[in-house]
C-alpha cells in the first residue's frame, strides 16, 4: 500500500513538472472541433477523533475526488455540440473511512463514472443536455466565492462522511457524519435537463434524471433551479435557489429545498451562505467569512472560518454543529493547490449525549 501512493506522488510531481510548460492537453480534429483531456489527483491525509480514538488514513479527497476526463466540442454558427466523459479514478474515497472499515487503496467502480454528457447549446433557446451528468440542483447548495471550497464548505460529510460518533461512555453509536450534516445538493443522475440561456445573469434550469449507476436503485429525482452570477465594479456575486423531489419505492419519497449565495469583494474579502431543508431529515443553515490574498510569489492563498447548524438531522429535536478552518495556497507554476482544513463537530439528541468529535484533511490537488 505505501508503495502504492509513493508511486502516485512520484507521478504526480513528474507530471506536475511536465504540465507547467504544456498547459492542456487540446487537439484540433480538423473538422472544426476539438478534444480537451483533463483531471486531477487529490491525495490527502485524513486524520478524525472521535473523542476517544485517532484514525489516520491516506485518501483521495472527497471534496474533489481524483479523476480523468475528455471533452469533445464542436463550435456552430447557432448550434454548438459538445461531448463530455469524466470518471473518479477509484483511489480510496475520504467519505468511505470509518473507526472500523478502511476500504482497498484503488477499486473502481461504475459508480465512479460522473459524466457521459450530451448536450446541444443554442443561441436563442438555451441549452440541452442528455446522459450522465448534473442535474439542475448539482451545486445549487454550494455556491462558494471563498477559493477554499477544496477543504471547507457547505457540504460537510465530504471530509470524513462514514465515521460515527460515540456516546459519553465511549460506545460507536449509529449517527454519522452524513446523517448528522450534509447540504442535500442535487449531484448528478442519467437524465435530461433544460437551461434557459441568460437573461442579465439569471438562468432557469430544469432536470428529470434516475439512478442508472448504482444496480436495483429505483430513485428518481425531478428538479428545478434559478442561478445568478454577476459582477458591480469588481464586486463578484453568485447565488442560486433549487428544489427537487424524489421517489423512490425502497428509499421513501422526500423534497428538498435548497439555496446559497456568495459575495467576493475586490479586496479579497468574501461572505457565503446557505440553507437547505428536506421534509423527512430536518433543516441547516451554513455561514463562511473568508480573505483571498496575494502574499507569496507562488500564488493566491485563500483563508476561511465557516459554521453549520442544522436542526432535527438525525431524528426530531437533534442539534448538529460543525465548524471549520481552511487554507488554500495556489501554486501557479505547478498547477497545484495545496490545502489544510480543521473541523469540529457536535452532535445532541433527546436523551442522548455524545462525544465532540474533530478531523484534519492535510493534501494537495494537481490538475493537469
Amino acid at each position: 500500500m505505501k508503495r502504492f501512493y509513493r508511486a502516485v506522488a512520484l507521478f504526480s510531481v513528474t507530471m506536475a513538472g511536465t504540465t507547467a510548460a504544456q498547459a492542456e492537453f487540446r487537439y484540433d480534429t480538423g473538422n472544426g472541433g476539438n478534444v480537451l483531456i483533463y483531471g486531477h489527483l487529490n491525495p490527502a491525509l485524513q486524520s478524525f477523533d472521535d473523542g476517544a480514538s485517532t484514525k489516520n488514513t491516506v485518501v483521495d479527497s472527497g471534496h474533489s475526488n481524483s479523476r480523468i476526463g475528455l471533452w469533445y466540442r464542436h463550435p456552430g454558427d447557432a448550434v454548438s455540440f459538445a461531448f463530455n466523459f469524466e470518471t473518479g479514478l477509484g483511489f480510496r474515497p475520504s467519505g468511505a473511512v470509518s473507526q472500523g472499515f478502511t476500504p482497498e487503496a484503488w477499486e473502481w467502480r461504475r459508480a465512479f463514472i460522473r459524466k457521459v454528457d450530451l448536450s446541444l447549446n443554442t443561441d436563442q433557446a438555451g441549452t440541452f443536455y442528455f446522459g450522465q451528468g448534473s442535474m439542475a440542483t448539482d451545486g445549487v447548495a454550494e455556491t462558494d466565492l471563498s477559493g477554499t471550497a477544496l477543504v471547507i464548505y457547505a457540504s460537510v460529510p465530504d471530509t470524513a462522511a462514514a465515521f460515527r460518533f460515540r456516546d459519553t461512555a465511549g460506545n460507536l453509536t449509529g449517527p454519522t457524519i452524513t446523517s448528522g450534516f450534509g447540504d442535500f445538493d442535487g449531484g448528478r443522475l442519467g437524465r435530461v435537463r433544460y437551461d434557459t440561456p441568460s437573461f442579465g445573469g439569471f438562468t432557469l434550469s430544469a432536470a428529470y434524471g434516475k439512478d442508472l449507476l448504482v444496480q436495483g436503485s429505483d430513485l428518481k429525482t425531478r428538479d428545478i433551479a434559478l442561478r445568478y452570477a454577476n459582477e458591480f465594479n469588481g464586486t463578484r456575486v453568485a447565488g442560486a435557489v433549487g428544489y427537487k423531489k424524489v421517489t423512490s419505492a425502497s428509499a421513501g419519497d422526500f423534497d428538498d429545498t435548497i439555496g446559497s449565495f456568495s459575495v467576493l469583494m475586490p479586496s479579497g474579502f468574501n461572505v457565503t451562505l446557505a440553507a437547505g431543508q428536506r421534509n423527512t431529515a430536518g433543516s441547516y443553515t451554513y455561514g463562511k467569512i473568508g480573505y483571498i490574498g496575494n502574499w507569496t510569489s507562488a500564488g493566491k492563498t485563500a483563508i476561511a472560518a465557516d459554521y453549520y447548524a442544522g436542526k432535527d438531522r438525525t431524528v426530531a429535536g437533534s442539534d448538529s454543529a460543525a465548524y471549520g478552518l481552511g487554507v488554500v495556497q495556489h501554486v501557479d507554476d505547478l498547477n497545484m493547490e495545496a490545502y489544510l482544513g480543521l473541523r469540529g463537530y457536535s452532535l445532541d439528541e433527546p436523551g442522548t449525549a455524545y462525544l465532540d468529535a474533530s478531523s484534519v484533511l492535510l493534501g494537495a490537488r494537481w490538475k493537469f
